[in-house]
């Protein structure tokens, strides 16, 4: 058992930052950051190995985990709570709004008169191989020009500490519920000062419902329904948890029923769906089922089908392109640097400075079939740049980042791990956006660990905003 801190700078004894990243709690003195300090206080109060497990055995208490036909995962939460300061979450929330507006402007393009294609700011070619274009959603419009009622975007720190947006999450993005339940877990273990306590996440399900409400035909309080595909889908409890938030079905495909270009719920007209199953291509027995409605006016979808070409590996290149395209401004938050290998001058380019780059499947997801080069063994790298030298349009590259760096419980210590933010951006009526206070942070609980997915032991930490 270790021993209760009786000061931050007792818990982060012997905690060493790493050279050359940020870190998101310690300078490179050794000292907490200011936002950090409070809870750091709160949490040295305790051994912290102690309140990881209380932590961990309340969410599995309350029954949160991962799905599998393997059985149930836990759902991992770190204790140590990754804090971001008022003054620099405002600017980062007018940013994500931003960027999500663009992106939503772009899928109205893309099915629309593809203004951005004509103006030679994307090529075409970008559009159409992208795997999640929908010729088919092309001259539909959706309910106030919403396509992305929900976004969940991957944000990474550079070295000096600067949010970068690594990938656009459009589809189905899931999290903000297990946000709402390493909130639960670990808060109340703690003994927080009220300027220390970060900011509720209880205004989460009405984003959710305000989402809804935009998305659907005639306003007012439409029907809604949670689509799931079951128990087999590996966020099958977030499915349940929207359910019971937003206070409406949660069914299956099979309960559904088209009649007269209504959707039907036992016999009851459904008048939006928010659709969590993994079925996101019109060439599905869902995508089949919902076109009808959406093609009729009658049925709204969040997210619609068709959203994919936004969050596409390559897309993601020309998302600051977008933004001052349909904008007309500069954008406040700024991508990753990505490598559009389809441009011959591009891929030279990136081949001069291959070894620096992180090398991505065009369709690829979970960190399967990622080479990061500068970690990566000279044998794995040869066979990745041959690779993208004879098909260079499946794959991306972008620049490495250095993840930033936090405090993590590891062994009865705190030690550093890298992390990741998804934080959560509802677009609802008039184009008002709500985004969701911190987000869900992820953690790679493997001492160097770059990819924080949690099937590669990766784990989630409460992420606060203080007022």
């Amino acid at each position: 058992m270790t021993v209760a801190a009786e000061d931050p700078l007792d818990l982060l004894a012997g905690y060493a930052t790493e050279p050359g990243r940020y870190d998101e709690a310690v300078t490179g003195a050794g000292l907490p950051r200011r936002p950090s300090l409070g809870a750091l206080t709160a949490v040295g109060r305790r051994p912290v190995d102690e309140l990881a497990a209380a932590v961990n055995a309340d969410a599995a208490r309350d029954g949160v985990c991962f799905h599998s036909v393997d059985g149930d995962q836990a759902f991992v939460i770190d204790p140590v709570p990754r804090v971001i300061g008022a003054g620099e979450w405002a600017p980062l929330e007018v940013g994500l709004a931003q960027r999500v507006h663009a992106l939503n402007a772009f899928v109205a393009d893309v099915y629309g008169p593809r203004r951005i294609v004509e103006a030679g700011v994307v090529p075409a070619r970008v559009v159409d191989s992208a795997e999640y274009h929908e010729p088919g959603m092309h001259g539909l419009r959706p309910p106030g020009d919403i396509w992305i009622g929900l976004a969940g975007l991957d944000l990474v720190r550079d070295e000096s500490g600067r949010f970068l947006v690594l990938e656009d999450n459009v589809r189905t993005p899931s999290g903000f519920a297990y946000a709402c339940a390493a909130r639960r877990a670990l808060v109340p273990h703690l003994e927080l000062a009220p300027a220390d306590a970060p900011r509720p996440l209880d205004g989460l399900a009405g984003m959710l419902a305000a989402a809804l409400r935009a998305a659907a035909p005639g306003g007012g309080d439409p029907h809604a329904v949670v689509l799931t595909d079951g128990d087999q889908n590996a966020a099958y409890w977030e499915h349940e948890w929207a359910a019971g938030a937003l206070r409406v079905p949660l069914v299956e495909p099979g309960r559904l029923e088209l009649r007269d270009l209504r959707l039907r719920l036992d016999g009851e007209p459904v008048d939006v769906v928010y659709r969590r199953t993994n079925a996101d291509r019109l060439d599905t027995p869902v995508g089949e089922l919902l076109l009808g409605p959406l093609r009729a006016g009658t049925l709204g979808v969040v997210n619609s089908f068709g959203t994919g070409v936004a969050d596409d590996k390559l897309t993601h290149a020309y998302v600051e392109d977008m933004v001052r395209f349909y904008l007309g401004e500069e954008p406040l938050l700024a991508s990753v640097e990505t490598f559009d290998l389809g441009r011959p001058e591009i891929l030279e380019r990136a081949l001069d400075v291959f070894d620096e780059l992180v090398i991505k499947p065009r369709g690829g997801y979970g960190g399967i079939g990622i080479v990061i080069a500068p970690h990566a063994e000279p044998s794995d790298v040869d066979a990745a740049r041959a690779a993208v030298r004879a098909h260079p349009t499946e794959f991306v590259a972008q620049r490495m980042v250095l993840l930033s760096s936090h405090p993590t419980v590891v062994d009865g210590r705190v030690a550093p791990r890298h992390v990741d933010l998804r934080p959560f951006v509802f677009l609802t009526s008039d184009n008002d956006v709500h985004v969701l206070p911190g987000g869900l942070t992820r953690v790679a609980f493997d001492e160097g660990a770059l990819v924080v997915n949690s099937s590669q032991n990766g784990g989630a930490k409460d992420t606060w905003v203080l007022p």
